[in-house]
């Protein structure tokens, strides 16, 4: 091993293990490394930033960009509200709400065609008075399994397609990933429809339904004493009862900024102290109104949550604007007037202010502020509603338009008339002249994280590949199966591959995998199409547990879900797309 292979695999290894960790966020993680790597010059100066130029960066910002389009147009909600019923069955309620979430999934970002699924899905379970975690996983899984079946469906099958024309001089169409994509889709979704969701932990599905669950689980909340609230001289314990008769639980006291030790069960309530407590939004203004306790320390916004603004929950995903920072650090209060109420953590408790808690993805969030602005901070923030938004849509009439355009562009790529990329910019340049999406929502729609990951990540790729780093990892994995067949060797490469999906971000897997899965096909002289399918179908099974995709983190706190639930359901899943993928495999892309 030469000295830039060891200090390639050192940063690669170590951006693998800080992405596990998860202390760090993964951008920052990513281009720190691409920096150490230029100061250590084991990536050449004019190679520096290449990754922000690549095919593959600019297809995913682009789909990133349609996905909203189409979404802020109504097309979407406009089909999927013909097609749901909440009267059907819940395996028929499944399997409806699956192979619409896959499809839109094929050709979408998967994160957009669950955000706009999932309130849906909960006010069906809401109607039914059944527990959304019957259907949430199912939910997930199915808009993941959809990103498999076209090239723009998922990230992963971007950067595969993109590696292949560097490597191999051709880049995948748009339907190369649908043979294998399409049978691993309409398997898992028959399976996640009969089965899958009665492997789903009873635990998670005890509660009747979504109001039950969010009253079980509550918020930890910050209420203020006024000067005239009857709680004023009472010790704190003496409260309880006014709490338990509401379905409050006080959690302990704050005064003058700080919070006392313990639940200060015995320290008598003073004016402007305030009460933190974990409750259900309606309990809360019960409990609330009952003591005269206001929701507000700030006098612009004085007043009880009896008044005329509206209170909304939304769930924090990956790479939101609040994920990983507090209400207080976006000045949420100040600059929207919409106030963080309270905060639910899968029932965890925490002693830190509520607006100074710093916010993860999978929190669900209770805002309150003017009705008229809450969706666009929501928005702003870039949480997921919970709460069906229903059908007003502002670009609604485009809707159609905006549809016909993305087709159009689409069939012109796919037959090879129009280079990909020119085609999904064309596509946005022409929803930005028609006013379906504007100028600000176009950067807003593009996760830039994801984007500098992928950027970041690119150049350090190639710098490994050049130097023969992913031959030696080739070498290895080919002397721990020296005598094996070429189909048990692809399986492998799956196996690991699948495995490092379910704790890595997708596309850092990739990059990794790919280049190995083609300098595996030459040391065996063999198809290197099919190892590099298996790769892209492997990075997609993100099944076992909530950090391995962002839909599975974004359903933990809707759904009411552990980190150990995801499997019950995941392995099997995984181990039926192996054994549908592999032979698919075979088939269209022979060894």
């Amino acid at each position: 091993m030469t000295a830039e292979q060891a200090i390639l695999f050192a940063l690669m290894g170590s951006v693998l293990a800080l992405l596990l960790w998860g202390r760090f966020r993964y951008d920052l993680v990513a281009f720190g490394a691409l920096s150490l790597a230029l100061i250590l010059g084991v990536v050449p100066k004019d190679q520096a930033f290449s990754g922000f130029g690549h095919p593959a960066v600019i297809i995913i910002a682009l789909v990133l960009i349609v996905s909203r389009a189409l979404q802020q147009s109504g097309a979407i909600e406009l089909i999927t509200r013909n097609l749901v019923d909440s009267a059907r069955s819940l395996p028929a309620h499944i399997s409806s709400m699956a192979a619409i979430g896959a499809t839109l999934s094929a050709f979408m970002n998967n994160v957009a065609a669950l955000a706009l699924l999932m309130p849906v899905d909960m006010q069906a379970a809401g109607k039914a008075k059944r527990s959304p975690a019957l259907s949430l996983m199912p939910l997930s899984f199915a808009t993941i399994l959809g990103g498999m079946v076209t090239l723009i469906g998922t990230p992963p099958n971007i950067v595969i397609a993109q590696f292949r024309e560097t490597s191999l001089g051709e880049a995948y169409n748009m339907f190369d990933f649908a043979p294998v994509g399409l049978a691993c889709a309409m398997v898992g979704i028959a399976f996640i429809a009969l089965i899958g969701w009665r492997l789903i932990p009873s635990e998670a599905t005890k509660h009747n339904s979504v109001s039950e669950l969010e009253d079980l689980e509550g918020y930890i909340m910050e209420i203020k004493v006024p000067p005239d609230s009857p709680a004023i001289g009472q010790t704190v314990r003496e409260l309880y009862p006014a709490a338990e008769e509401n379905d409050v639980a006080i959690l302990g006291l704050v005064r003058r900024g700080e919070r006392l030790p313990g639940t200060a069960s015995t320290r008598k309530v003073q004016k402007d102290d305030i009460l933190v407590v974990e409750a259900g939004p309606e309990a809360l203004e019960q409990f609330s109104g009952a003591l005269k306790l206001a929701y507000s320390s700030s006098k612009k916004h004085q007043g009880t949550l009896a008044g005329t603004l509206a209170m909304t929950e939304a769930v924090v995903p990956i790479g939101a604007r609040i994920d990983g920072r507090s209400a207080m650090d976006i000045r949420l209060l100040y600059r929207h007037s919409v106030m963080l109420m309270g905060v639910s953590r899968q029932g965890r408790k925490f002693r830190d202010r509520v607006r100074r808690l710093t916010i993860r993805a999978g929190d669900i969030l209770l805002l309150m502020g003017p009705n008229d602005r809450l969706a666009d901070v929501v928005a702003w923030m870039g949480c997921l509603p919970l709460a069906e938004r229903g059908l007003q849509v502002t670009q609604r009439d485009k809707a159609w338009l905006a549809i016909a355009i993305f087709a159009i562009a689409i069939i012109l790529a796919s037959l090879s008339l129009i280079y990909l990329p020119i085609a999904l910019a064309a596509c946005v340049v022409a929803y930005v002249l028609l006013k379906v999406v504007t100028l600000e929502q176009v950067y807003e729609a593009i996760e830039w994280p994801v984007i500098v990951l992928l950027a970041s990540l690119i150049p350090i790729g190639a710098a490994l590949e050049n130097s023969g780093g992913t031959a030696l990892i080739a070498d290895v994995i080919l002397t721990l199966t020296e005598g094996w067949s070429a189909v048990a060797v692809l399986l492998l490469l799956m196996v690991v591959t699948m495995t490092l999906s379910d704790v890595l971000n997708n596309v850092a897997t990739v990059l990794v995998a790919a280049p190995v899965a083609v300098d595996i096909a030459k040391r065996l002289d063999v198809n290197p199409d099919a190892l590099l399918m298996g790769v892209a179908v492997a990075a997609s099974c993100a099944f076992l547990t909530p950090i391995g995709h962002k839909n599975n983190t974004i359903i933990m706190g809707p759904g009411g879900y552990r980190f150990g639930d995801y499997w019950r359901m995941g392995l099997p899943l995984e181990l039926l797309i192996l054994t549908v993928s592999v032979p698919c495999i075979l088939f269209f892309w022979p060894l």
